[in-house]
Parts: C-alpha cells; sequence; structure tokens
C-alpha cells in the first residue's frame, strides 16, 4: 500500500500545470492520515479506500498551481483527484 500511496504523491508533481506537486511532508500527513482511518475503523492496515478517502484533504492545499490553470479555473482538489484516477490501485494478493 506504501507504493500506492507514494505513486498518487508523485503523480502530483509530473501534472500539466504544477509548479510545485506534493512533498514528501504530504506523503507522510497522507500515510499518517490513513492509518489513523484504519485504526478507526478497527483494521491494522490501510486500503485504497482510505488513500483515496484523505488524498485531497492532505494533499490538495500543498499544490502551487500555474497562473494558467487558475485562470481556467482549475482547483487543486480537482487535480489531486484526477491523479488518484490516473496511478492503478493495486489488486489484493490472495495468501
Amino acid at each position: 500500500m506504501g507504493r500506492y500511496l507514494v505513486d498518487v504523491v508523485r503523480a502530483t508533481r509530473s501534472l500539466a500545470g504544477v509548479e510545485i506537486g506534493a512533498s514528501p511532508r504530504g506523503a507522510l500527513a497522507l500515510l499518517l492520515s490513513t492509518r489513523a482511518r484504519a485504526a478507526l475503523a478497527g483494521r491494522d492496515f490501510v486500503l485504497p479506500d482510505d488513500v483515496k478517502a484523505l488524498a485531497v484533504a492532505c494533499l490538495a492545499h500543498r499544490l502551487t498551481l500555474l497562473p494558467d490553470l487558475w485562470l481556467r479555473g482549475s482547483r487543486p482538489e480537482e487535480l489531486v483527484v484526477q491523479c488518484l484516477g490516473s496511478v492503478p490501485v493495486p489488486v489484493a494478493e490472495d495468501k
């Protein structure tokens, strides 16, 4: 699950029109938030749904957009959702 989270954060840095994407501190904030959400749900593991549920809240305010994106009406929240859609969700392995 760690790889998925890192890939989502990394995707924020490669979007066209994003001057500064989410940093390692953003990834850490997302990681800690997803662990807390999993614990509140009674789990000792993080699911992709935890990452999806918290990514916008943890990462959107960390993006700095180029002026043309602002002029076109793009918002950081939409871009984080776009990143979530572009990163493949890991498939659970049966043991």
